[in-house]
């Protein structure tokens, strides 16, 4: 779900922005960087490409179906008020 190489990228950007003086650090920057990234990530409630789309389709046909089903409502309220 999480791509690993997007994660080394970022955090490759990140220490290749510091600053001149620290530059020493960088390798230990960009690791913990990846750590960091990778932890905070896996805390937030994301779903796969492939399930999104599932569900997107399943709710459209629901969404169709609502909308049948209040067409048959209508219908029948309309009958209902012409016997009237």
């Amino acid at each position: 779900m999480i791509n690993p190489k997007k994660i080394e990228d970022v955090a490759k950007q990140l220490s290749d922005n510091l600053p001149g003086g620290l530059k020493q650090f960088a390798g230990e920057f960009e690791e913990r960087s990846k750590q960091i990234l990778q932890t905070q990530l896996m805390k937030l409630d994301v779903v796969s490409r492939e399930e999104f789309e599932v569900q997107q389709h399943v709710l459209l046909k629901t969404r169709e179906k609502l909308e049948a089903l209040q067409a048959q409502v209508d219908a029948l309220i309309a009958q209902q008020e012409d016997a009237k």
